[in-house]
């Protein structure tokens, strides 16, 4: 009977704890997934600009403050809640083109890298990524820069270039460096992504002209191309890709309407991924500016303010097309950042 009488006692108690573990369990994970939703919802919202600002000669202006920018959004003046001047520091990815159309300048490549690297504020924390078939990634984030060195140093391979795959795992990284860090992705490429230029035959097999061939392809629509540029906005990555000759529709020895519109729909999707983020598309014409332009680059760089503010509510997620415009005191200075972003 006791031991009855203890049983019962200790199924009830059993029963209580048991309940009350579980009340907590569900309470913590409510309040766990509300944080998460809260969070999402910031970093999806957020709206953060790589800002260039230069007077009337084209001359970088490097000293301006919060007070000095004015953002719209959609023609509606937005509050500022995040400004970083010029010298704070960036998380950069460099993406090296190791397909086999780099096979015959591999060396001028990498000494232009490393005077890139010279070029770059000692606290810019640098990772390395190459690509050809397969995406690698040689260095992560450091501001060792004989590390980063050495990783582009013994960076090899040849085939494919699957230069989306590339950029869409930058990105990734990227997105470990955390939402307030500046980011930017610099990329020395043809453009030519293999697995797109695939899709792009196939699309364009029986056009006649180049004419037709530009109008079938619709660069602009990939998927694959929009996917990488919304990722960007969200984390306001800024892409500066540097245009091999190689890719240069104009430079074609044997062109014919299919290979003219695989060229210029690779050409003119780079061209699209600064413009939409911000960058600058830096054409190569001969390999010895390498060097020049990669300086270049880390000098453009070492110019960018960033500002950041919350997209109004109802636009956060709408999915639509919204215009940004920067004005700066003084009225004569020009500002330039990305046009706009697809709210998704």
């Amino acid at each position: 009977m006791t031991h009855f009488i203890f049983s019962a006692n200790y199924n009830s108690r059993s029963s209580l704890y048991v309940g009350f573990v579980v009340a907590i369990i569900l309470f913590l994970g409510a309040a766990t997934a509300g944080q998460q939703d809260d969070v999402l919802r910031t970093e999806t919202s957020l709206v953060q600009l790589n800002i260039g600002v230069v007077d009337r000669q084209g001359r970088a202006i490097t000293s301006l403050s919060r007070n000095d920018f004015t953002v719209y959004e959609d023609g509606v003046k937005q509050t500022i809640q995040g400004f970083e001047p010029t010298e704070a520091p960036f998380s950069l990815v460099i993406l090296l083109d190791m397909s086999g159309s780099t096979v015959n300048f591999r060396q001028q490549l990498k000494s232009a890298a490393f005077r890139f690297l010279d070029a770059l504020a000692p606290e810019d924390r640098v990772a390395v990524v190459a690509f050809n078939a397969k995406v690698k990634q040689l260095a992560p984030f450091s501001t060792d820069r004989k590390k980063t060195a050495y990783a582009i140093q013994i960076a090899e391979g040849a085939g494919e270039t699957h230069f989306y795959d590339a950029l869409k795992q930058g990105l990734n990284q990227l997105r470990t460096e955390g939402k307030q860090r500046r980011k930017a992705i610099v990329v020395l490429t043809d453009g030519l992504d293999t697995q797109m230029r695939n899709t792009d035959r196939s699309t364009v097999s029986k056009a006649q002209t180049d004419q037709e061939a530009i109008a079938l392809l619709r660069p602009d629509a990939s998927q694959t191309l929009n996917e990488v540029l919304n990722e960007a906005a969200r984390q306001g990555v800024t892409v500066y890709p540097l245009a091999l000759p190689s890719g240069d529709p104009k430079r074609l020895p044997l062109p014919d309407p299919i290979i003219t519109g695989i060229y210029a729909a690779a050409r003119t999707r780079l061209q699209t991924l600064a413009d939409r983020t911000g960058g600058r598309l830096n054409e190569i014409h001969r390999l010895e500016e390498l060097g020049k332009i990669y300086a270049e680059v880390a000098a453009d760089l070492r110019s960018l303010y960033t500002v950041s503010y919350q997209a109004p509510g109802p636009h956060a997620r709408d999915g639509k097309w919204h215009e940004i415009r920067i004005e700066v005191t003084p009225a004569e200075l020009i500002a330039r950042t990305r046009p706009g972003y697809f709210a998704k």
